[in-house]
């Protein structure tokens, strides 16, 4: 068993001791994607909506560059800064799951690194 480490420009670097995703055993892990814009240390402005399509690009940059892709997603855990923002959030995460949506974990965090509203991560099947 091997694993393989996944690094993209098109999601934000790692900020510490883990990589953006891996890939072990047929399957895409992602580290959890806060709303940075990639290769800045900016987090996306204009609320939940704005941060949450941030955090799903992030994810879509990290699992095309592994050779996946959203198609391939088969669960992500959500962290929300307020659950009072589920709605929101949800509204925007659909679109991006039009069809047969992964499984999924959605809980409210006592906090999320530098203020983001939102973090994500999730598993893919590679190919």
């Amino acid at each position: 068993m091997t694993k393989q480490v996944i690094f993209t420009e098109n999601a934000p670097a790692a900020v510490g001791a883990y990589s953006q995703g891996i890939i072990a055993n047929g399957f895409v892990f992602t580290a959890g994607q806060i709303p940075l814009i990639p290769g800045t240390s900016n987090l996306r402005e204009g609320g939940i909506a704005a941060q949450t399509r941030q955090v799903m690009n992030n994810i879509t940059g990290v699992l095309e560059a592994a050779g996946s892709g959203m198609d391939n997603v088969v669960k992500t855990t959500v962290f929300l800064a307020d659950i009072n923002d589920f709605a929101e959030f949800n509204a925007v995460y659909s679109e991006f799951f039009p069809q047969d949506p992964p499984a999924r974990t959605t809980v409210q965090a006592g906090g999320l690194p530098i203020g983001a509203l939102i973090e994500i991560e999730a598993v893919a099947l590679l190919g």
